[in-house]
């Protein structure tokens, strides 16, 4: 079960996810998202992700470095994003 820093990030992933999904497409598109949802599934190239990391530096207030940026284009679920931006966060705390 995740906790609720992880729902939120899911929250902010499941946002994204469902407007890149495209025009008229239900918000229920996506379907439920968990911590071992892989990106892939959901769509994300590098673009996608790098748009996932915007939503994330605004909505906790931190700038996530270019080469940190291209270290995360290696994460493979939500779990993984979940957990690199709590590292972040507890670096910046």
């Amino acid at each position: 079960m995740a906790d609720q820093f992880a729902t939120d990030v899911i929250a902010l992933i499941k946002k994204r996810a469902e407007s890149e999904s495209g025009e008229g497409m239900p918000a229920s598109f996506v379907g439920e998202i968990t911590i071992a949802t892989e990106l892939d599934a959901l769509g994300f190239d590098s673009l996608g992700l790098a748009d996932v990391l915007w939503d994330v530096e605004q909505a906790y207030g931190i700038k996530i470095d270019m080469n940190t940026a291209d270290a995360w284009s290696n994460l493979k679920n939500v779990g993984d994003v979940v957990e690199a931006v709590r590292g972040l966060l507890a670096k910046e705390a």
